[in-house]
């Protein structure tokens, strides 16, 4: 969500109750098997899949799941063959979406989603229709405690980032795509951690929400659109307050 597009939306992925555990560690497995398969299965020198190990282990996974899910992208061990796919469309009141899925059946996955925003109010764009309203880059999320913005500023700059903002929850650092393993490994060196380092869909201008009622309908596609198995990650460009984040899930 976007004014909880990023802190926010971290507490939530962090907030991972019993029931959802197991979806979890399906995407995670995903995520590791693609990444590996791109970039090899060396967390040295594939920083994505580092970030990954990281995320699995704040999740508890097993260490064997991750294990075989880093041979099933080596080619080591043999496995489903995932594809990558991102969907745009809009939610209740024009929000934009951005959906990005893992499947291994294009054709479920699209009618899938497509089901799933019209029952929510919403429908599913053609591509491009949405994507516009995004930027499409690294981010990195740093707690305040874990450094300060001149140094912050220096390294992660110095590593090629675009942009270091600052906010009452921390520091928010932008970057190139291409430039996403280098400036992950500038922020490792100098000993910086991130509470969360992704490539992520930033909404470059937000739809403020006010209205209970409309962020409860907005939640409800956030909640189901998450609850898929083929779904990896929601951004969209929605704009609330906490009290009207909390009134909404209430």
């Amino acid at each position: 969500m976007a004014g909880h597009n990023k802190w926010s939306k971290v507490k939530r992925a962090k907030a991972i109750t019993d029931s959802r555990r197991g979806k979890v560690f399906s995407r995670l497995s995903r995520d590791i098997t693609l990444t590996a398969k791109s970039g090899g299965g060396d967390p040295e020198a594939n920083a994505r899949l580092r970030t990954l190990l990281l995320k699995a282990r704040e999740a508890n996974m097993p260490a064997e799941n991750v294990d075989r899910a880093i041979k099933k992208g080596t080619g080591e061990l043999p496995g489903v063959v995932y594809e990558e796919i991102t969907y745009e469309g809009y939610g209740p009141g024009g929000i934009a979406f951005i959906v990005m899925c893992t499947t291994d059946n294009k054709q479920r996955a699209a009618q899938d989603i497509r089901s799933t925003f019209v029952h929510h109010g919403g429908n599913l764009a053609t591509s491009g229709a949405v994507a516009f309203q995004f930027l499409h880059a690294g981010q990195f999320l740093i707690a305040k405690e874990s450094a300060t913005e001149d140094k912050l500023m220096e390294i992660a700059l110095e590593a090629g980032a675009d942009d270091v903002i600052a906010s009452e929850q921390g520091f928010e650092v932008r970057c190139a795509l291409n430039l996403f393993d280098k400036v992950s490994h500038a922020l490792e060196n100098a000993g910086i951690k991130t509470e969360n380092a992704e490539i992520s869909y930033i909404p470059t201008n937000t739809v403020p929400v006010t209205d209970v009622k409309a962020a409860r309908a907005i939640l409800k596609l956030h909640d189901a659109l998450e609850d898929m198995d083929d779904v990896q990650q929601v951004f969209s460009n929605e704009e609330m307050d906490d009290a009207v984040s909390a009134a909404a899930q209430g």
